[in-house]
């Protein structure tokens, strides 16, 4: 006697429905970008690898933003996006600093490299599991594309000013460290996804976006570094803020607790001094 064994059926949501092609396109870009830039750093053309993990930034934050303004946001999209991001901001970026600078370190760079691209996966994975709980105006650990962002305009401003020459080595080891960490840690940074640009929005804001642009396009080389740099130390000063903020309020309600037990003290003393008369 035969015993029949049941086939495993595989859900065909995806064969079905289809998927949503122009935000997958918008992803698809940045996955393209970010290959590219591994290529040019295989190659050599530091400058244009690091553009092209910028450009790559740019088409990840669009793909959403327009997989929401659309309504055609799915579960395919968001796992899409997210290798996406590991190729585009965690293994790009990590070439592009072996490639520069890290290679004279021998062993001690390849596996600062292979750390910043496993914390990133981990980063990413965290996200994924955690997107749907906590404030929704901050993000838990630094962002990977501000992570390879960071690390490609440094490699743009170093280029340009030519002032981490002597240093660059010793100067990338210690920021790729110091991002794996950002990455993995609870600190809290800036979303920005509270700003959305179809709600009204004051007068004076619409003149700072314009000026912030202007400032980058004069020397984007120069001034998305020093944009970026500030953002990165921004998550540990948020987190020392937030401390101070729980502390002073469990400060201030034990102090309350603490004067209304003094109070109901001295009403209970008084009351009985009234029966002893």
């Amino acid at each position: 006697m035969k015993i029949k064994r049941k086939k495993n059926k595989r859900p065909r949501d995806i064969d079905r429905k289809g998927i949503y092609i122009l935000p997958n396109l918008f992803t698809s870009a940045s996955l393209f970008s970010g290959f590219y830039a591994i290529i040019g750093s295989i190659q050599m053309e530091f400058k244009a690898a690091a553009i092209a993990i910028i450009v790559s930034a740019v088409f990840d934050c669009l793909d959403g933003r327009i997989a929401r303004f659309t309504k055609t946001t799915s579960h395919f999209g968001t796992e899409y996006d997210s290798l996406s991001d590991l190729v585009a901001f965690g293994v790009a970026p990590a070439v592009l600093a072996f490639m520069w600078a890290l290679s004279p370190f021998g062993r001690l760079g390849w596996l600062a490299a292979c750390l910043y691209v496993i914390c990133g996966a981990l980063r990413l994975a965290r996200f994924n599991v955690e997107k749907t709980s906590g404030d929704s105006a901050y993000f838990k650990g630094l962002p990977i594309p501000a992570a390879a962002i960071c690390i490609s305009s440094m490699v743009l401003f170093a280029g340009d000013v030519g002032i981490f020459s002597q240093i660059k080595d010793k100067l990338i080891i210690f920021m790729i460290y110091f991002l794996s960490f950002l990455m993995v840690s609870s600190l809290h940074y800036f979303s920005f996804k509270e700003f959305n640009i179809r709600n009204q929005k004051p007068f004076n804001v619409f003149v700072a976006i314009i000026l912030i642009c202007i400032v980058i396009a004069y020397k984007p080389s120069v001034l998305l570094f020093l944009f970026f740099i500030p953002y990165v130390f921004s998550g540990p000063i948020i987190s020392i803020y937030h401390f101070h903020k729980k502390q002073f309020k469990a400060k201030g309600t034990a102090d309350a607790v603490l004067q209304g037990a003094c109070d109901e003290a001295k009403m209970q003393d008084s009351t009985d001094q009234e029966n002893v008369r």
